[in-house]
């Protein structure tokens, strides 16, 4: 073996693989250098939310080519949401050490890769494994694309940059059914997942040269295996009793033993983040009322958006494409509120305030849903004052979160946000199911009987639900240490509080093994 291979497998061989890339110093300083983050994390966002709501055009097609019953088809969704859910939290916690740009890029690497093996898969089994992938990597993106968003910009620019995030995720939301319903009819379902590698490519090339480098780093220390055993058990156990008591074949004890397994993982996690030394989540980052309420509204507000979505396709029987149409106004609202509520809105109200205005439209909307679901017209000027409510209340409701976690926890929390989101996206779905079908057993005469009414009434009292979180937290926290980017010494000692700055040559090309704590340090 030659000296020039000898030395490419040492470690410092490998190096740059463990190092977060710097952004040229023209992007670094130029005066829009924040927002093009920003943009740089949206495509992301956007492609998330694109897959997810273009996956479920693919069932009919994939029961067809595989010869397959749609309980096993489901599980090309189902197997992707408990990994993202199990593994949002890891990932965060492993890049507040190693680098979020870092992980994020190598996030989209797994995404784009495994989008790719989706589409040549030769069977189910094979489909729903590289399903597993491309989800551990979704992971690495959604666990990070929070923090890299608050640690950007400034703090007083933090809410705008959230709902430009809140806005393309309704975008990839949106176009997702449009574009799938394309696909699936002229190309067929591997171009469903295709679709997914230039824009991952694009998003790589893009995430490389504009998102700024990690400021903080925390030590990793021992990795709490068990704790993510514990957490994987309980996603999953709730997950399958959520489907289980939605309607599936069964024995009547799955769901309540899988309800019960669920809840003894949980009790053993908390006991186990308690005693760790370097657990997976420090509970102590609960305890402020505006993170523990405000992941509560994140799950409140995801099962309300994804609730609808579930919920028309079953109960209007206008055509398929115009059923599409009216489903684009509720992304198509919360998308255009997010963008603009910052500026529509007082600019002294607070966080309270928004979250009270958001949760109380989408109450008012949903009741008003539930008078005659099955009118197109109606619906879709409902959905999108829904979606409206939901604009205004997402993006304030996820800014005060971040805002009372320090910065250098910020992509854990993150990873808390989005497992709530997911949490959240599974039961709006299992909640509108469980409804239908009540209405499907009490009513008489066939079709769904009161089963929408009761589901869009539910969905409004979750509605209330989200507007009381804003009630039972404090406002925006005051404190420095807890909002967001910390000011950064500039070579000369002289305080900066300009976001996503470079370090010097002399700082750059520092190995992650090195784990030790590097505060105030642009990176």
């Amino acid at each position: 073996m030659t000296a020039a291979r000898r030395g490419a497998l040492t470690p410092a061989g490998y190096k740059f693989l463990l190092t977060e890339p710097g952004r040229p110093r023209r992007i670094r300083e130029h005066p829009r250098a924040a927002w093009l983050a920003v943009a740089a994390v949206c495509m992301g966002a956007f492609m998330g939310q694109l897959d997810a709501s273009i996956v479920m055009l693919t069932f009919p097609a994939l029961e067809r080519q595989f010869h397959a019953p749609l309980a096993a088809v489901e599980w090309v969704a189902l197997s992707y949401l408990l990994v993202l859910i199990a593994f949002l939290t890891p990932a965060g916690r492993i890049a507040d050490a190693a680098g979020r740009k870092l992980i994020y890029l190598y996030g989209f690497a797994v995404f784009t890769l495994a989008s790719a093996a989706c589409g040549l898969a030769p069977g189910l089994g094979w489909l729903i494994g590289f399903r597993v992938v491309q989800a551990a990597g979704a992971a690495m993106l959604q666990a990070n694309s929070v923090a890299l968003v608050v640690t950007s910009v400034d703090r007083d620019r933090m809410r705008a940059a959230l709902g430009l995030q809140a806005a393309a995720q309704a975008l990839g939301l949106a176009l997702g059914p449009a574009i799938g319903a394309i696909l699936v009819a002229s190309a067929g379902w591997r171009f469903v997942f295709w679709v997914n590698v230039p824009v991952g490519l694009i998003a790589i090339v893009t995430g490389r040269y504009l998102l700024p480098r990690s400021r903080e780093h925390t030590a990793l220390g021992r990795f709490d295996f068990a704790g993510l055993a514990l957490l994987v058990t309980a996603s999953t156990a709730l997950l399958l009793g959520l489907s289980a008591a939605s309607g599936l074949t069964g024995a009547w004890w799955v769901a309540p033993a899988l309800f019960g397994a669920a809840a003894l993982a949980v009790a053993g996690f908390v006991a186990r983040e308690r005693r760790s030394d370097s657990p997976l989540v420090d509970l102590r980052l609960l305890r402020p009322q505006a993170v523990s309420a405000g992941l509560a509204g994140a799950l409140f507000g995801y099962l309300i958006l994804f609730g609808p979505l579930a919920l028309f396709p079953v109960v209007l029987t206008a055509h398929r494409a115009v059923t599409g149409l009216v489903l684009t106004a509720l992304p198509a609202g919360f998308a255009i509120a997010a963008v603009l509520s910052g500026r529509l809105l007082p600019a002294h109200w607070s966080t309270r305030a928004r979250s009270l205005t958001g949760g109380g439209v989408s109450a008012v909307a949903s009741l008003a849903l539930a008078a005659a679901p099955a009118a197109p017209a109606w619906v879709a000027i409902w959905l999108a004052v829904l979606g409206a409510g939901l604009g205004v209340f997402m993006p304030a409701n996820n800014s005060s979160v971040m805002k009372a976690i320090p910065a250098e926890a910020a992509a854990v929390a993150g990873g808390l946000v989005n497992q709530s989101r997911g949490l959240g996206t599974a039961l709006g779905i299992t909640v509108v199911t469980l409804c239908l079908n009540a209405g499907v057993h009490a009513g008489s005469g066939g079709g769904a009987g009161w089963g929408p009414q009761l589901a869009l009434i539910t969905l409004a009292g979750f509605a209330i639900a989200a507007s009381m979180t804003g009630m039972i937290r404090e406002d925006d926290p005051a404190d420095p240490m807890t909002t967001g980017p910390a000011k950064v010494p500039e070579p000369g000692g002289r305080p900066s509080a300009k976001a996503g700055g470079e370090p010097s040559a002399k700082a750059s090309g520092e190995p992650v093994g090195k784990h030790r704590q590097r505060a105030n340090r642009v990176r």
